[in-house]
């Protein structure tokens, strides 16, 4: 190569470069790899003691650079507000737990404090929530249904191994479970059930964070968690309704209780204690009344009414003043006392009892809040750790599970009010707490006379959001069928047979759905939009120019071996071309021609043997024709 040359590569900034060759990695033996990560994760150094220690506690890294002026008003205000939301909810959860009022307050302080230290998102709320203490109340329910003691609200413990009516009880118990039982009766072992069941939750969940298993929450899908949720509520609204009549009625165990539970109310109407029922109905207008205001002028108003604490407030006050137990035999909340019981060490006899419940208590609690973190940190431009996520959410059920508390999840709906009053830190989580500290330390025994079908007009009223989305199923059918049938699957299995079987079902429909999906994806042609350089469905949108000598096939999924043989007929299909209809019939066309050009041939051959001399004059006319000479004889 001359210089020439290479000045002329050099002007166009040209650099030979060699054959392309794969890189060589050596292969590191197992010992030598185990030996390596043992080093990196287990040498301690003052930077990766900080580097732990602001991964474990994001609080450490945030709190410092707190502007005070720029934050703490609205820190304020939503952690006051929802401080003020809280109590009633907390009481009124309670009643799908199982559980004493008191409980529902201690879950409520604890898991806003340990998410203050441990979480990373600003906005979520985590704290007491619907279906999780239903989940927890049907354990709960059914162990002390098991353990022999009766299940009625205002049922006593009966003699161990007899129910209240006197029938033996079937149902082989453990004489260790026996024992702790004749220690503490139905409230404490009540409590202990949801402690250990709560504990185990949170370990599954840490386990989960440590063994990075957050993928699962992929195959939970927005549909199947819809439809769940709108089950769970149905569920959830069946549970509470004998509260609503004021009947005493045992909750069913087992599937079908959606079913069960309705039999069962209306073979009982006739005992309908018409205090409550009256109650019921005005708490429910004053509730649904103040929600809809809250909707429409939602704008105007700078802070949510606090309609539940004025209902719970004045239903209090007038069934104390009233005695309406007394006078009308309506249920009350009963003694709820002040301070804090000593901790104690969930009991790890009961666990093997609750392992397998514990699973889905784990997986629904971490996905919902890793879900509503992940979403409010997309809206208000931050972003959130899930693996750290699920450590808080974990801790946020293991510590408290030993001051008597069950299990947390994150919330939507205080999520959504803590955004929208001006939250901008989890110092929010504090003053809520401090709220409900309040209440604990000395407001908690004025909720004595507070009747039961006042909480459950709270629970009920705030089902509207998940109940309302019957109404989305047929724009949701619209826009895809496929979402809209594991939508529907999910919420009917969850409702009609079970909430565990239900999330089960709704996970595998969903995942065979997906498989469909790419298995037997959507194909369109597409057309090009008037003036632009978009392209669209044809099939969908009129006005579309389909582009000259040129077919774009738009196949909505992976390509790979399951669905190759569905692409290839698609293709086919769409643009009206078989690639071996063609091919054979362009062969035969082939022939044909060579059959028809053969036959040309053979008769040029047949005229050139009886070839005419034909003499014309100047003008083109014809003077004499003879046969040509085929022999010298001839010529």
């Amino acid at each position: 190569m001359g210089p020439s040359s290479l000045e002329a590569m050099e002007d166009l900034n040209l650099v030979a470069v060699g054959p392309l060759k794969r890189r060589v990695r050596q292969r590191k033996r197992i010992p030598e790899i185990i030996k390596t990560k043992l080093q990196r994760n287990l040498s301690c150094s003052g930077t990766k003691l900080k580097k732990i220690l602001t991964g474990f506690f994001p609080v450490v890294k945030w709190l410092p650079k707190y502007n005070v002026k720029e934050y703490i008003w609205g820190d304020l205000m939503s952690g006051l507000i929802i401080g003020i939301i809280l109590i009633p909810q907390a009481i009124a959860y309670c009643l799908l737990a199982g559980l004493d009022p008191i409980y529902g307050l201690y879950t409520s302080f604890f898991a806003n404090i340990i998410y203050f230290f441990m979480g990373t998102s600003r906005h979520v709320s985590v704290g007491i929530f619907s279906l999780m203490s239903l989940m927890v109340g049907q354990v709960v329910d059914r162990e002390v249904y098991l353990a022999g003691f009766d299940l009625n609200e205002d049922g006593t413990k009966s003699a161990f191994g007899l129910n209240s009516t006197g029938e033996a009880n079937t149902t082989l118990i453990n004489l260790k479970i026996m024992a702790l039982n004749m220690e503490c009766g139905k409230e404490c072992y009540a409590i202990s059930i949801a402690t250990a069941l709560t504990f185990l939750a949170g370990i599954y969940q840490v386990l989960m964070a440590i063994l990075r298993l957050g993928f699962v929450s992929i195959y939970l899908s927005a549909p199947m968690l819809d439809g769940f949720a709108t089950g769970a509520s149905c569920t959830i609204l069946t549970v509470q309704a004998k509260y609503l009549l004021g009947l005493k009625i045992p909750r069913h165990q087992g599937y079908g209780t959606v079913v069960v539970t309705w039999i069962n109310i209306f073979k009982n109407i006739h005992k309908t204690n018409f205090c409550d029922l009256i109650t019921s109905a005005i708490c429910i207008l004053v509730l649904v009344g103040g929600k809809e205001i809250q909707d429409r002028y939602k704008d105007r108003l700078k802070i949510p009414l606090p309609t539940e604490l004025v209902v719970v407030a004045v239903a209090t006050l007038v069934s104390h003043f009233a005695d309406l137990n007394g006078q009308f035999s309506s249920s009350i909340s009963g003694a709820i006392p002040t301070g804090f019981i000593p901790p104690k060490v969930p009991s790890f006899e009961l666990m093997p009892r609750v392992a397998y419940d514990a699973i889905p208590l784990a997986v629904i609690s971490f996905a919902f809040t890793v879900s509503l973190s992940e979403m409010f940190a997309k809206k208000n431009g931050y972003t959130v750790r899930p693996n750290q996520e699920m450590i808080a959410i974990g801790f946020c059920n293991i510590i408290p599970s030993f001051f008597h508390s069950f299990t947390t999840s994150a919330a939507l709906a205080k999520t959504m009010v803590k955004d929208s009053t001006g939250c901008q830190t989890q110092v929010s989580s504090v003053v809520s707490a401090l709220v409900v500290l309040l209440v604990l330390l000395f407001f908690a025994p004025f909720f004595y006379a507070l009747q039961k079908c006042v909480l459950a007009c709270i629970i009920i009223v705030s089902l509207r959001g998940a109940l309302r989305k019957f109404l989305d199923v047929p724009k949701q059918w619209r826009e895809s069928k496929i979402e809209a049938i594991v939508w529907l699957v999910t919420m009917s299995s969850t409702a009609l047979i079970s909430v565990e079987l239900g999330l089960a079902i709704g996970v595998v429909f969903s995942m065979i759905c997906m498989v469909a999906q790419t298995q037997y994806p959507k194909v369109s042609l597409l057309g090009q939009i008037e003036q632009t350089n978009d392209f669209e469905d044809m099939e969908e949108y009129d006005n579309l120019s389909p582009v000259p000598k040129v077919k774009i096939f738009r196949f909505q999924s992976p390509l790979f071996y399951a669905n190759k043989d569905f692409f290839l007929k698609s293709l086919y299909k769409a643009t009206d071309l078989e690639p071996f209809l063609e091919i054979t019939r362009r062969r035969k066309l082939e022939k044909k021609a060579r059959e028809k050009a053969a036959k040309k041939s053979d008769r040029v051959d047949e005229t050139n043997g009886d070839e005419q001399i034909s003499l014309r004059n100047s003008s083109g006319a014809l003077l004499v024709s003879f046969p040509a000479a085929s022999s010298e004889e001839d010529k």
